[in-house]
């Protein structure tokens, strides 16, 4: 039977953790499993645990109490456990106790780098009373932290990290093992309340440096409760994920599922990048009918998910997926397409495709365009994208739980359907603002449409989108910040992920999926002027000519988007920067790529005046620093003759201009 929890039999909660105690109770839910956890070390030792609705409210309960015991209602906990069971227990516990969760990826404690810098700027802004760990991982991180004489920033952080009370997720699970504290002498304790804020979580940092967002524990429900009717979801329905926990959308989804009654398996998203085809065999071992994964991951999905470990072929069923969620835009038709193409005999079908929209200001969901209804029913494309809402049409005297609104980011006015404009989101979801950034806040959560007299706050996302069509289907086709504007006064625009798609497709067996990055940046030769540079990692044991791929690339962008690339850097796995979502991080490749900080494989350099190559640099000789690039971009500093330059002539159309550099 078909059950909806929001039927009177199974009534809607405040706050997500107070649905734990009803499954509980309820002889239908309190033996069936609310999460598993897919190990997948390898055949011979991959294992299923299972955590209960009756044994997970139990364990939030003991938990919740062991941590009050030791904290004030109100206090910042930094999360950094392991991912797994646990997390999920410790996640649901803060909210029971009325604690303040800061999720946080365990940066390795035996080197200090990039993981530590978003720690040391979580440990600032949140001033956590402590911090919650596995026991092993607290013990190398105290040590650590003790032995740390580094630089200015690894000292600042071990200080903190030993002035933090550090609770062991071990000690929070057994019976009292928290010991006694401010809480322990309340009889009882009280949760977080719809207007507490309960989760910290931080913006993705693709566009500039990551924001602490304050999601009280009412959005967060709100916002789980507009998903589950979206996406139809039932105590009946089964999620595979094995998305980051300690994302907004990881947490979401562990939230959506204890809100719908239903049952989600997790695994880790290392294991989903060591072996993909894992992801279709939770699929297909759970029959799971709702599965959310990011859109860049289809291609990766395509090259190596095929085979099982060791080359056996496991056989897949995914006819049970009635939505397969699709998240970090931009969608991609073609590559949505192939994809399906390529599943679907085994069970996989177009129309359980659910093309979404959302962001951390608002808490996550915002919408979606997926529609239950026939096969024949496909989703409309635009410039080569999904849509990833419906809006409702204008005079609609329905309030739409979630509002969105494209305007323009100038004036704040409407812009008619066809016209591109910046997206606007109301809704109870939206977020409280960014911790300790007032003005920020403001500017971000309190924008108003001009002529709506005691009109809502809308949050700005900083998207832009359009809305097309009699469906007024919204398109999400890039973000402000990322707009290429190629003749340097904004009245020629390009987002960046068509050029990057552009080059992508030049050499897909060549470069990596996701790993190509374009941007524009000023330069001095020959002139004064705007130029478009792509950095392209390169696959693992790549040959080939490398100059030519350059030209490859430079001529696909022209070809598919009318757009001249005067550089094209192909670099080594792992060099482009990334969020920890794996969203490319387009400025901080400019500013490596400006000071030299990319180890460079190849670079090229090209006039657009009549296409022709204007300088090559290789690795024969060369030291990998980027310099040469640098030295274009900046102007041409740096570039003696005595350089080592790896030259090319060519012919006539090809002839490098070497007075242009030299």
């Amino acid at each position: 039977m078909f059950t909806e929890n929001y039927d009177p039999c199974y009534p809607d909660q405040p706050v997500v953790d107070r649905y734990l105690p009803v499954w509980a109770k309820l002889p239908a839910f309190a033996a069936k499993p609310a999460f598993i956890w897919a190990d997948d070390n390898d055949d011979a030792t991959s294992s299923r645990t299972a955590l209960t609705y009756s044994q997970l409210d139990s364990a939030v309960e003991r938990m919740a109490r062991n941590l009050i015991a030791t904290l004030r209602r109100g206090d910042a906990v930094l999360v950094l456990a392991s991912p797994g069971l646990r997390l999920v227990k410790l996640l649901f516990a803060c909210q029971r106790a009325g604690l303040t969760a800061v999720p946080v990826i365990p940066p390795d404690p035996a080197r200090f780098g990039p993981a530590h810098t978003h720690l040391l700027r979580a440990v600032s802004q949140t001033k956590p009373s402590a911090a919650v760990a596995d026991a092993g991982y607290i013990d190398a991180v105290t040590k650590t932290a003790a032995a740390a004489a580094g630089g200015e920033s690894s000292g600042r952080l071990a200080a903190m990290l030993r002035s933090l009370r550090w609770l062991a997720v071990d000690e929070l699970e057994r019976e009292g093992g928290g010991g006694r504290g401010p809480g322990s002498v309340a009889a009882g304790y009280v949760g977080c309340g719809p207007d507490d804020v309960y989760l910290i979580q931080y913006t993705s940092g693709a566009t500039g440096v990551p924001k602490p967002v304050m999601v009280t524990a009412g959005s967060a429900a709100h916002n789980v409760r507009a998903a589950r009717k979206a996406y139809d979801l039932c105590p009946s329905s089964v999620v595979v994920s094995w998305l980051p926990q300690y994302h907004d959308c990881g947490l979401m989804f562990l939230l959506l599922t204890v809100a719908a009654g239903a049952m989600c398996v997790l695994a880790s998203p290392a294991a989903f990048l060591r072996r993909p085809r894992l992801w279709f065999e939770l699929v297909t071992e759970f029959a799971a009918t709702c599965t959310p994964v990011p859109s860049f991951a289809l291609p990766l999905v395509l090259r190596r998910g095929r085979l099982s470990a060791h080359g056996r072929r496991r056989p897949l069923e995914l006819g049970s997926l009635r939505n397969l969620i699709l998240i970090n835009e931009p969608i991609y038709a073609s590559r949505v397409a192939e994809f399906v193409r390529a599943f679907r005999g085994h069970g996989l079908r177009a129309e359980s495709v659910s093309p979404s929209y959302g962001l951390a200001e608002n808490c996550t969901f915002v919408s979606t365009a997926w529609r239950a209804t026939s096969c024949s029913d496909v989703l409309p494309s635009y410039m080569k994208l999904l849509p990833s809402a419906r809006l409702s049409p204008p005079g609609d005297v329905a309030a739409p739980e979630i509002e969105i609104a494209v305007v323009d980011e100038e004036t704040g006015e409407p812009v008619p359907d066809g016209v591109e404009g910046e997206v606007w989101v109301s809704s109870q979801s939206n977020a409280s603002g960014y911790l300790g950034h007032p003005s920020a806040t403001r500017e971000a959560f309190c924008a108003r449409v001009p002529g709506r007299a005691g009109g809502a706050c809308f949050m700005r996302t900083g998207d832009r989108g359009v809305v097309i069509g009699q469906e007024r289907f919204l398109y999400v086709v890039g973000r402000s910040a990322d707009v290429l504007a190629l003749d340097g006064a904004g009245r020629r625009v390009v987002h960046a992920h068509y050029v990057e798609a552009a080059a992508f497709g030049a050499a897909p067996d060549l470069l990596r999926g996701g790993c190509v990055a374009a941007f524009t940046t000023s330069t001095a030769w020959p002139l004064s002027k705007t130029e478009v540079a792509v950095v392209a990692e390169i696959q693992k044991g790549s040959g080939g000519d490398h100059r030519e791929l350059c030209d490859r690339v430079k001529e696909a962008v022209w070809r598919e988007e009318g757009v001249r690339v005067g550089l094209v850097v192909l670099v080594d796995g792992g060099e482009v920067p990334k969020t920890t979502s794996g969203k490319l991080r387009r400025g901080a490749a400019r500013e490596m790529l400006l000071a030299g900080k990319l180890r460079v494989v190849f670079e090229a350099r090209y006039d657009d005046g009549d296409r022709t190559v204007a300088g090559v640099r290789g690795d024969e000789g060369e030291e990998k620093t980027g310099k040469s690039a640098a030295g274009w971009l900046a102007g041409g500093e740096g570039m003696e003759p005595d350089m080592g330059l790896a030259l090319a002539f060519g012919s006539a159309s090809r002839r490098l201009r070497l007075k242009s550099f030299l």
